[in-house]
């Protein structure tokens, strides 16, 4: 507090102080205070101060003495920032007494070159100003966790490239169903992922729309080139209407809603792997890498990470349902409520991506009990609905045969056997269009081989889903995007947090 009352940040004035005599006592600083959230998005902000710089100066709002002084200023603090110390050696980090991240870059800047600093804000709000550094950064974000995703299909791809051949039950109802592969029961986690892929390319068309220029809600009398500034951050276009530009968070709330579709896969698979590395499973060996032991149970190997990455789930739909609700009843234009955006989104985002390349490496450094897989194929009439199409191909209606096939399951019941051991003279009593031949087209094998439509489990379709999904997976792997490429960043980030 300066001695009048009002806000200080790094012995500088808030950005509003102008009308206070008086400001806020230290708690309602404390409370209000974002930068804890906001200072991850240190470079988007300087970034996005240059290219408003630049607009100033194309406009003739600056001069180009100015614009220089500007641009050379937020550079030196991004270096800075990045290497922690000044030029001359003393530590820099964020000032975590700032009111917010643009406080802090504004008020260094004024700090490094003086009077040309404050003309770093003619033209903008810190509303359109949050907006723009949201809609940056959650561009880098987006692009981060495509590719994740990307290997995370990838790793999936080759676990059912390398079990094609390899059998093992489908369940509905957690009840023995029909026969698949492992091949193709991994693919459904992976097309689950590749949508959700998907959706964050649609999202991300939304996200890349231009907000500065809106100001606090109306625009600007200045001679403000938008387009010209959407194009320096590499926007497409700028928003339509500067009311809602700086008062909705839908972008937000789009990206939570698939975040939390992306953590429901993954707790789905996880789920599966849980129960198959139980003793009665078998189907799965973790990695001891990727596995915990018991403080008590010298014998126990628990898969605690696909658990942590299923409980977690609850955490991601809480972060989603907290920005819904911090929408539902705000009037336009901005309020305040919207600073809490961030601190939902951010860990719904941290604690998805970090799921996604958890899940990746347990999935990659698994072992697949294969033979324990196929052996499960073995009872539960699996093969019962072959027995009834064999009829269906014969010019029974099916559900007559439905009717043919139950029956010969509660015979195999009542004698304790499997459909292909019952006697022949079981199936010629129910129908004589049964030929001895049925005992060969029941066989697991056979119940997945002869399923060739477009994405069943028979090898041919199973390798035509292999082929789309790798050619999905080099396409992005190529063009990852440049955002993704800026590891940079993470370590910043990393470094702040430390």
């Amino acid at each position: 507090m300066s001695e009048h009352g009002t806000i200080t940040t790094d012995n500088h004035a808030a950005l509003w102080h102008g009308r206070f005599l008086e400001g806020p006592d230290a708690a309602a600083v404390t409370f209000e205070t974002s930068i804890q959230d906001d200072m991850r998005m240190a470079m988007v902000d300087i970034e996005g101060s240059i290219n408003h710089a630049k607009m100033l100066s194309k406009v003739g709002l600056i001069s180009k003495d100015e614009e220089k002084q500007i641009i050379d200023g937020l550079n030196s603090i991004k270096e800075d920032l990045i290497a922690r110390k000044d030029k001359n050696g003393n530590p820099f980090n964020v000032d975590m007494s700032a009111e917010d991240i643009h406080s802090f870059i504004e008020a260094t800047l004024t700090d490094r070159i003086g009077e040309a600093g404050k003309k770093v804000h003619t033209g903008r709000s810190r509303n359109d100003q949050i907006a723009l550094d949201e809609r940056l950064f959650l561009r880098h974000q987006i692009n981060m966790l495509k590719n994740e995703i990307n290997k995370m299909i990838s790793v999936l791809v080759k676990i059912a490239s390398e079990n094609k051949d390899n059998l093992i039950s489908g369940y509905t109802h957690m009840q023995h169903a029909q026969p698949v592969t492992l091949a193709h029961h991994v693919l459904a986690w992976a097309w689950m992922f590749y949508r959700d892929y998907d959706r964050l390319t649609d999202a991300y068309k939304r996200v890349n729309v231009s907000p500065i220029g809106a100001c606090a809600l109306a625009g600007s009398g200045l001679p403000l080139d938008r387009a010209f500034e959407a194009e320096l951050n590499d926007f497409p276009f700028a928003t339509d209407n500067s009311l809602d530009t700086v008062s909705d968070r839908d972008y937000y709330l789009e990206v939570a809603s698939d975040l939390s579709l992306i953590q429901m896969h993954l707790s789905r698979a996880c789920e599966e792997i849980v129960y198959w590395a139980t003793v009665e499973f078998g189907f799965v060996d973790l990695s001891e890498k990727w596995s915990t032991g018991s403080s008590i149970m010298p014998q126990k190997k628990n898969p605690d990470f696909a658990e942590l990455i299923r409980g977690k789930t609850g955490r991601v739909y809480g972060d989603m349902l907290a920005l819904f609700t911090m929408m539902k009843g705000l009037p336009l234009s901005y309020d305040r409520d919207l600073q809490e955006d961030k601190a939902s989104f951010f860990e719904a985002y941290d604690t998805v991506i970090s799921s996604v390349k958890i899940f990746t490496e347990m999935v990659r450094t698994a072992k697949w009990n294969t033979k324990k897989m196929a052996e499960g194929c073995q009872g539960g009439f699996l093969n019962a609905t072959d027995v009834a199409d064999y009829l269906v191909r014969k010019g029974m209606p099916f559900r007559t045969a439905h009717g043919v096939s139950a029956r010969l399951v509660r015979t195999a019941i009542e004698k304790d056997c499997k459909l292909e051991d019952l006697d022949f003279s079981c199936y010629q009593k129910e129908s004589e269009l049964f030929e001895k031949d049925i005992y060969d087209l029941i066989t697991p094998e056979k119940c997945v081989e002869i399923r060739k439509t477009i994405g069943g489990p028979a090898s041919e379709m199973v390798q035509k889903q292999i082929e789309k999904l790798s050619a999905f997976v080099e396409e992005n792997t190529k063009n990852p995007g440049k955002d993704a490429e800026e590891s940079q960043w993470d370590l910043i980030f990393e470094n702040f947090y430390k």
